[in-house]
């Protein structure tokens, strides 16, 4: 049974990033940008089924093709297609990837650019606190972790900070909608402190 504009049920979905994806982190980080652009949806008045499917699925081929060259995003989109994915869905994962020629020309494609590198240095700043713990990470602390350039050093905070800029909403503020997206599902990120995992 599909869900609005033909999407699978997200069952489906997460049954297929599963069997894709052995990894538990980078489950976790489809899990993040699937939160955070639920989010986004509700904020900006979208379908939060077909926003949340992107977010959940764009990496989902990664592990089995690590790289442009090894076909990351184009053999993921590939094969959504053959299952029947909507083409808005297989766009929007095509989009993530700067090298895929495919423009982020939808305010959906614009917010999955945003929000997928920057849950990842959110949980990197998470994972160095005290408590391991979202409650301790806020928009301050990662402007702080951003000027620690030994921090993180893959991510690229001059493109953080302009895919902010391109979704429309100043940096400091998305943060704050990011983080509180991940926090409703601290517990699935295991972000949700030590205190939380005591019996």
């Amino acid at each position: 049974m599909s869900t609005g504009q033909g999407l699978p049920p997200r069952e489906d979905a997460w049954a297929l990033l599963c069997e894709w994806t052995p990894t538990p982190n980078l489950r976790k980080h489809m899990l993040a940008v699937e939160a955070a652009m639920r989010s986004y949806a509700r904020r900006f008045g979208e379908d939060e089924d077909l926003w949340g499917l992107v977010g959940l699925l764009h990496d989902f081929d990664y592990e089995r093709y690590p790289s442009q060259e090894a076909g990351h995003p184009f053999r993921g989109a590939e094969h959504l297609r053959a299952l029947g994915y909507p083409e808005v869905v297989c766009r929007g994962v095509l989009s993530h990837a700067s090298y895929s020629g495919v423009p982020r020309a939808s305010r959906m494609e614009r917010t999955l650019h945003a929000c997928d590198e920057l849950t990842g240095f959110i949980v990197a700043v998470a994972l160095v606190r005290p408590s391991r713990s979202l409650d301790e990470v806020d928009a301050t602390a990662v402007r702080k972790k951003m000027k620690d350039k030994a921090f993180a050093r893959a991510v690229d905070r001059e493109e953080m900070l302009r895919a902010a800029d391109e979704l429309g909403v100043p940096f400091d503020e998305h943060v704050r909608v990011v983080i509180e997206a991940m926090r409703g599902i601290a517990p699935a990120l295991g972000l949700a402190g030590s205190a939380a995992a005591a019996p």
